[in-house]
Parts: structure tokens; sequence; C-alpha cells
């Protein structure tokens, strides 16, 4: 089993300091398997429940910056939490997980632990929170400004540009074209087909 200790060498290296000790609470009222992982694409992070398994596991991206690491680490110990309290027999993120997950956010909801730019948006968002905190575009617009190893003042999303701009993605050229709700349709321009790309994309403006 995790030992405290080392735990919390693991939180100081991505969690903003302060919020340090009330995870480590969370983690030691219901203790489970936690562990750091490369970046994946489809998650941020993610609860695991095997049934030949006293502890469960919950992962976490590598690569999330403090407070990303943070909110998404409350998000996962949420869906621990509601398993312990009410089985599998409820949606993943019904009722149960939402109240859950306001409850174990909120004394945390201050600027001790996030900055206000982030707080701002998060308030709101928590009021009904979604499955995934990518779904809340000005939330994570300003989650982004922390990102690691990037320079804030260089980037573009694909939000950020009008319908008929050109932009780069992958070394592809694209134009914007309507937005449905997080999803931008974009012309691909060598090929003429049309794809859906999140406004929250980081693009290269033409």
């Amino acid at each position: 089993m995790l030992e405290a200790s080392h735990l919390e060498q693991i939180f100081s290296k991505h969690l903003p300091p302060a919020a340090i000790s009330y995870c480590l609470k969370l983690w030691k009222e219901q203790p489970f398997h936690f562990k750091v992982t490369s970046s994946r694409k489809s998650k941020l992070g993610d609860f695991r429940y095997r049934r030949d398994q006293k502890l469960q596991t919950i992962t976490l991206n590598v690569d999330l910056n403090p407070y990303q690491f943070l909110l998404t680490y409350i998000h996962e110990v949420a869906h621990l939490y509601t398993f312990v309290k009410f089985g599998f027999q409820i949606s993943p993120h019904g009722k149960e997980w939402k109240s859950t997950f306001q409850s174990l956010l909120f004394p945390i909801l201050a600027e001790q632990f996030f900055p206000i730019d982030i707080l701002i948006p998060l308030r709101k968002h928590m009021k009904n929170p979604k499955a995934s905190s990518a779904a809340d575009l000005f939330l994570m617009k300003e989650m982004s400004k922390y990102d690691l190893k990037k320079d804030y003042s260089e980037v573009t999303f694909l939000s950020d540009l009008k319908v008929g701009s050109r932009f780069l993605i992958s070394g592809r050229e694209f134009e914007k074209g309507e937005t449905r709700r997080t999803r931008s349709v974009c012309l691909e321009i060598k090929s003429g087909k049309k794809f859906l790309i999140a406004v929250l994309a980081k693009v290269q403006p033409l």
C-alpha cells in the first residue's frame, strides 16, 4: 500500500502547496492506489474499479498544471467516494457523483488554493459540474494560462478565431466553420474534407 510520506512527495511536485494536506486527508479517509501516468489525449485522469482488489486505483496525467491536477484529483476521488457509498447502480456522473464532487471541492474553493481568474469560472462550473471540465470553455481557457512549460501569450485557441479564418494544427491547414457546442466544423484545405475540431484546440493562425 502507498505510504502517506510517499504520496506527500508526489503531491509536492504536482499540487498547489496549500492543497497538499487536504488531498492527503481525503486519501487517509478512503485509501486508494495512486499513480501519475504519461499524458493521455483522451482523459486527464481516471478512477479504476476492479472486483479482485480491495483498494481501487486513481491515475492522473503527469503534465497537468497544479490547478488542473488539483481539480482532476478531486473529480476522481469523488468517483471513489461515490462508489463506496452508492455502488455501481448509478450513473457515473449522475446526481450522486455531482453532490459528492461539490462537497469535496467546496472546502478549497478559495484564493489560497486557486487563483482568482480560475476561481470565478470554477465556482460557476461547480453549481452543476459536468462529466469533464474540458466541456466548460471559459474555465479551461483560464486554466490553460497555467499550463506547464508554455507561454500563454503565444497560445491561440480555435475559439479565438473568426469563422472563415485559416489555421494550422498538426501541420495541416484548415478553415474554420460554424461551431457546434464544444467543437467547430473545419474544412481541411488539402483534402476538402470536413472535421470536427475542439474549440479548445491550440492552433497556429495563418
